[in-house]
């Protein structure tokens, strides 16, 4: 049975994690939310968080869509390739009710599994 946590070790922690991330990676996007990603030697999938401000003002609005996010990963951790993904939350978001996000993020991890393991 697989284990369904999401403890630090799944997690992109420093800025050089996130930074590693961003050179060069591989993209999944749609009109709400982008996810890069990077493949990694650990044997298993990292998740890293970038909801701004500027997308969504309100604290408890960011704090959701980092929840949603965080529960979609880690239902889904076992199915993914070895990568670091870094989910950035865009404008509009905060209209996206939890169930429709669940959808569109379960969208973007076949996506970017395809593409990193087209790329590998």
């Amino acid at each position: 049975m697989a284990r369904h946590t999401f403890s630090r070790e799944l997690r992109l922690l420093t800025p050089a994690h996130f930074k590693n991330v961003f050179d060069n990676p591989v993209r999944a996007a749609s009109p709400h939310v982008t996810l890069l990603a990077k493949p990694n030697d650990l044997g298993h999938p990292r998740l890293g968080l970038a909801v701004p401000k500027k997308a969504l003002k309100r604290a408890v609005w960011r704090n959701r869509v980092k929840r949603v996010a965080r529960e979609a990963f880690r239902l889904k951790q076992h199915d993914l390739p070895h990568v670091d993904i870094v989910v950035i939350a865009k404008k509009g978001i905060g209209d996206v009710p939890n169930d429709e996000l669940f959808e569109l993020l379960d969208r973007l991890w076949r996506t970017l599994s395809r593409r990193c393991n087209d790329s590998a």
